[in-house]
């Protein structure tokens, strides 16, 4: 009878545990499937409410909750009611509206359905999470060695972002069928494309930075793509209140949609406290990958092509940020600066590791 050498036994454990990985994302795939039905039955129940959002906008819950919004006034002895005036659009130090009532519509087998993707999603999320952590120990390394390896990381820390956001009272619950649909779609891209086989490192990448830099540049680009979302939808909404505001009628289905988001303004403000806020992380970021390179290739800067377009989306954000602070920048132009921005970021995210060779070529396929 011939034992198994150590190295051998060690080997067929890692294999087990990078098939354990594979099988649990896979299963977290299957999971966030039946999340994005769930949203989208949240969507498709709320767009049946019309009416009672129609009728709940006539009323106000200021002196008497739910009382009409109907002002009579007496004139020479005869009343005139008065017609509640509904406003459709803010914009900055203008107007205020309130926001819309969420995907659900304010129906409740929609908030149902709602409730019931919200724990679909934490449980692909738990799935999904234990599943990186065994593909980092299959390879006794952090998972972030390919693009693979950073792909099921990133996603894993997108739909963390998101819940966290829910676990803070935010009022994010619109951004689930739009991330768990991204999520899917990057997923799908990992274990068909870009999938790598478990390996060790490149001797470069053997460094305690390797934990300091990775970590925060995924952590940085998941919170980018919230605000993007963000971004994004604010677009769409600022021309829908422009629209209706002109004296316009928008498609049912635009109707339908994004009455039920927030308002502009609260969009604008929710993608620009996001990139704001996790701005500083990116600089630190790209000073972490300067000391690791100068560790590593005994320089700090060589204009490498990850270098290049990591500092081309920090200009791009920064000249987000000033545009911000600049009156006649606010609003839609300060939007596509930050589309700009988050464009930069997802061609230095893939389109650099996959089609521009470089010393940070690491992408493994």
């Amino acid at each position: 009878m011939t034992l198994a050498a150590p190295t051998e036994l060690a080997t067929a454990a890692n294999e087990h545990l990078a098939n354990i990985s594979n099988t649990l994302i896979y299963s977290a795939m299957a999971v966030y499937t039946l999340a994005f039905f769930a949203y989208i039955a949240e969507w498709l129940f709320g767009s049946r409410s019309k009416v009672a959002r129609t009728a709940a906008a006539l009323t106000t819950t200021g002196k008497g909750k739910g009382a009409p919004a109907v002002t009579v006034k007496t004139a020479g002895g005869t009343a005139v009611l008065e017609r509640p005036k509904v406003v459709v659009r803010s914009s900055a130090g203008s107007r205020d509206v309130p926001d819309g009532p969420g995907a659900h519509g304010g129906d409740e087998q929609g908030d149902l359905y709602g409730r019931i993707a919200i724990s679909l999603t934490v449980l692909a999320f738990v799935v999904h999470l234990v599943g990186v952590i065994a593909r980092a120990a299959s390879v006794q390394r952090a998972p972030w060695g390919n693009m693979y390896e950073f792909n099921i990381t990133f996603s894993t820390v997108a739909v963390g972002v998101y819940l966290t956001l829910l676990a803070l009272k935010k009022n994010v619950r619109w951004l689930g069928l739009f991330l768990v649909t991204t999520v899917l779609l990057d997923l799908g891209i990992a274990v068909t494309v870009l999938y790598t086989a478990s390996d060790q490192l490149v001797p470069a990448l053997h460094s305690y930075w390797l934990y300091i830099h990775v970590s925060t540049a995924i952590l940085c680009g998941a919170v980018f793509y919230v605000g993007a979302a963000g971004t994004l939808l604010y677009l769409f909404k600022d021309s829908y209140e422009t629209k209706l505001e002109n004296g316009g009628t928008p498609g049912r289905f635009a109707t339908s949609f994004l009455e039920r988001l927030p308002a502009s303004s609260s969009l604008d403000k929710f993608a620009y406290r996001l990139n704001a806020a996790v701005f500083p992380l990116w600089t630190f970021t790209i000073i972490a990958g300067a000391i690791w390179a100068e560790s590593a290739w005994g320089r700090y800067w060589g204009w490498d092509p990850k270098e290049t377009w990591a500092f081309i989306t920090w200009v791009a954000y920064a000249c987000y940020l000033h545009a911000r602070a600049t009156a006649g920048w606010k609003g839609r132009k300060a939007a596509y600066l930050a589309l700009i921005a988050f464009g930069c970021w997802l061609f230095n995210y893939y389109g650099v590791n996959i089609f521009v060779s470089g010393k940070h070529s690491y992408a493994g396929v």
